[in-house]
């Protein structure tokens, strides 16, 4: 099915000239989260899966929280431990060597990424994991909450104490799996322990996937716009990517036995319907896609208060780069990629940079410069969007407030690589 929306239509639009040179457009409003009652508004035949997949969540929740309150009787504390914070992906390096996987040091660092996997099998984003391994009754996650959090903040979590327990973000869990894979094959004495967290890593991916094909970004559920299906930052396309090899037997992966690398293979099948199901149209045809999408209607959503309902240029490029990798793509992934790269020719921006100046980052006239591209655009009239803390939404970057555009890539060239990779993706045989 294919699912048409438009930024005017989610969003009260407040323009009261439409001379204006700069307006605030509209506002946010958050995503639904999965419930129950969502789920009864789905047609009888589709509502037992979703209803199933519910509920496995809830159970799994209760086993993670109970597993850690265990740990915290037993080691006679009243409240977990706080791990370091750190940027885990940057911890666990994925370009070395093939024998720098057989070191004393990727070792330590693999010991310290098994002793963190939650007992659903995932990993919390912004651990330091090359400090030390998980202490009985240090909790899971470190503390990822905002510092910006205010009343109606989007990203105010139901739970203060439970967050990102389990999660795609921030390169999380997909980065932990293929680090434990590559010190697998390169030491065989120790590869019976870290292979079974791999494993467990890979059963995580599965369990999360969406009875639709998508992914959430956290997992178990965590609410809010974190259940919706997240392309953003890589978070959907770099499971899929893991799972691909899975599915191939591909270095380092080849001890995954047979029975999983078919699951892997039918997930990455399911993953790719959704992807052409959620790809935004427009007058009858494809654009590209959002950040998040909702997870029942595939319709797009917003995230944190300044990430709009919007179509999304980086997220797309990486779609597209995942599509035209795929061995033998179908008509179907063919015309999702041919009409994404049209879109992203249609909305690149020349003679423009956003650089820094002395009152902070701004859009400014510079010949010769781009492409470039907006990292937002309305849905319907291809308009490039912003949005502050404050969930409105406007229509000039150079109107947000100076915290935000000094500290979000409103604007860049990621794209790009994608339409280079076009070029050469055209004139393949097929």
């Amino acid at each position: 099915m294919r699912y048409l929306t438009c930024l005017a239509a989610a969003l009260p639009i407040v323009i009261t000239s439409p001379n204006a040179i700069a307006a605030i457009i509209g506002t946010s409003t958050a995503a639904p989260p999965l419930t129950i009652d969502r789920i009864a508004q789905l047609p009888a035949a589709k509502r037992a899966a979703w209803i199933e997949y519910l509920q496995r969540s809830d159970r799994q929740m209760a086993a993670d929280r109970a597993a850690l309150a265990g740990e915290l009787r037993r080691a006679g504390l009243e409240h977990p431990l706080t791990p370091p914070s750190g940027s885990s992906a940057r911890s666990l390096p994925l370009n070395r060597p093939p024998e720098w996987y057989g070191s004393a040091e990727a070792k330590r660092l693999a010991e310290i990424a098994a002793s963190f996997q939650t007992p659903a099998g995932g990993w919390s984003k912004n651990l330091n994991m090359a400090d030390h391994p998980r202490r009985p009754g240090e909790h899971f996650a470190p503390n990822n909450l905002s510092r910006f959090l205010s009343g109606g903040d989007f990203d105010a979590p139901r739970a203060p104490e439970w967050t990102y327990v389990g999660t795609l973000d921030n390169d999380a869990t997909n980065t932990e799996i293929r680090f434990l894979a590559k010190v697998c094959a390169a030491q065989a004495d120790e590869a019976d322990r870290f292979r079974a967290a791999v494993l467990r890593g890979i059963d995580y991916l599965l369990a999360a996937q969406y009875p639709n094909g998508g992914w959430p970004q956290v997992w178990p559920l965590q609410g809010g716009y974190h259940d919706a299906i997240t392309l953003n930052d890589g978070a959907m396309i770099q499971t899929m990517e893991v799972l691909a090899d899975v599915a191939a037997g591909n270095a380092p992966f080849a001890f995954v036995e047979a029975g999983t690398r078919r699951r892997a293979a039918a997930a990455v099948k399911r993953g790719i319907a959704c992807i052409l199901a959620s790809q935004i149209v427009v007058n009858g045809r494809r654009t590209v896609w959002a950040q998040q999408h909702d997870m029942l209607t595939l319709t797009p959503v917003a995230a944190r208060n300044y990430e709009p309902a919007a179509q999304s240029s980086s997220e797309s490029a990486q779609v597209l780069l995942f599509l035209m990798g795929l061995p033998s793509p179908d008509k179907a992934e063919v015309t999702a990629i041919e009409d994404g790269v049209r879109w992203l020719k249609h909305t690149a921006i020349e003679g423009k940079e956003y650089s820094r100046g002395p009152d902070g980052r701004r859009l400014v006239d510079a010949p010769g410069a781009g492409p470039i591209w907006s990292r937002f655009y309305a849905v319907g009239t291809d308009q490039p969007v912003f949005g502050d803390r404050d969930r409105t939404i406007h229509d000039s970057v150079n109107e947000i407030s100076a915290e935000r555009r000094n500290g979000y890539s409103w604007y860049n060239a990621a794209a790009k690589e994608a339409l280079d990779r076009y070029a050469v993706w055209r004139t393949q045989p097929r």
